[in-house]
């Protein structure tokens, strides 16, 4: 959504109109941009929490402030230099109330040109922050692992949403290997393979029209095995990297053996707990004794325990997850899985350890989810 208000008067009142009906887990990230006369060109960015937040302007700047703990604050502050005026303006001031969830309108008085871009963070994803994690682990020493912000869906892809994208896909041209199994809508979509998984991000991509991340040859990649494809720059929806994916598991922690701390429970992931390991001190052994149910595979609905520090779930145990690069050691053969399963012990379920897979192979312990680069 974009305004610009070019009329230098104080009386002057800008609105900025919005309608969406917005989920309590997507957060507003604004971007202000200054103008004062024509040579001056100020920008700044903040990602805004839930809750309701109120910025005002004046000659010194912009000050945005909101309850404590809201993301992208410092000390509860945001400034944003003006320095000088060209034209010699004297202070303004202008402020609004912006509530999270249902329609809204902004409303600024300004004696300069003053555009609010407002954009809402894309649906079901969390923003990542880039930055370097490093640090020593306890089982494979000394690491660091360094990206660049983007954003990565909070939960695995769900069958529901697996089937969302595939009905618009197969009547854009695209074709699957596999259809994509899950126990139930809200479980993590399994038994595809990482063909499948690139071509569904593609599909997702520009059903919501993005720009498709994966071609071969030039080409958006739509159908069949290519081991040619190429990873290009457009921001749509792509396979995290072995290092984003990584890197995002650990939440923010450094040194830590799981997303959370260094020991495991069935209170924390869904995985199979035996006595072999001395930091798996669950209560319960075996399959996790909730989902244990109705035949395997033993998934559980995404998101049905606590999200790491960025606010990831099943970052550990549920589904394997496909990620973009060939495992090391093993290019040209096999592409790398993260995060454990299921079925599996909770070495595996470590953000330190990587596994690998035949990219045409499918199992019902491996899934998927997407990024989407920041802009």
């Amino acid at each position: 959504m974009n305004f610009l208000n070019s009329t230098p008067s104080r009386a002057t009142a800008a609105l900025l109109l919005f309608s969406a009906s917005l989920c309590p887990a997507r957060a507003w990230t604004w971007r202000y941009d200054f103008r004062a006369g024509l040579d001056t060109n100020f920008w700044t960015t903040a990602s805004i929490g839930n809750s309701a937040f109120t910025y005002t302007t004046t000659g010194a700047g912009l000050r945005v402030a909101g309850p404590s703990g809201g993301s992208g604050y410092q000390a509860g502050r945001l400034m944003l230099n003006l320095n000088d005026y060209p034209q010699g303006l004297t202070d303004f001031e202008a402020s609004a109330s912006i509530v999270a969830t249902g329609s809204g309108i902004v409303t600024c008085s300004v004696p300069m040109c003053y555009r609010v871009v407002a954009t809402l963070d894309p649906p079901g994803m969390i923003p990542i922050p880039g930055g370097t994690n490093s640090g020593t682990d306890p089982d494979i020493g000394a690491y660091s692992l360094t990206v660049g912000a983007f954003f990565m869906d909070a939960t695995e892809v769900t069958k529901v949403k697996w089937d969302e994208v595939c009905v618009w896909a197969v009547t854009n041209d695209y074709g699957f290997d596999n259809a994509g199994a899950g126990k139930v809508a809200n479980h993590p979509v399994r038994s595809v393979n990482w063909y499948d998984a690139v071509k569904w991000c593609n599909a997702r991509s520009q059903m919501e029209g993005r720009p498709a991340v994966y071609t071969v040859d030039g080409a958006v990649y739509k159908t069949g095995r290519s081991d040619a494809v190429v990873q290009t720059s457009a921001v749509g929806y792509r396979l995290p990297t072995d290092v984003e994916w990584a890197y995002a598991a650990r939440g923010g922690l450094s040194g830590k053996r799981f997303p959370w701390g260094d020991t495991i429970t069935h209170d924390q992931a869904n995985y199979n707990s035996p006595a072999s390991y001395s930091y798996d001190t669950s209560t319960t052994r075996g399959y996790h004794p909730a989902y244990a149910t109705g035949g395997t595979p033993y998934t559980s609905p995404v998101g049905s325990f606590e999200p790491n520090g960025y606010g990831l779930c099943d970052m550990a145990g549920n589904v394997y997850e496909w990620c973009f690069d060939w495992c090391p050691g093993y290019v040209g053969s096999d592409r790398v899985l993260r995060g454990g399963n299921w079925a599996n012990y909770a070495n595996y379920c470590r953000p330190a350890f990587r596994n690998f897979f035949r990219p045409y192979n499918v199992d019902d312990g491996i899934g998927f989810r997407a990024v989407l680069s920041a802009q």
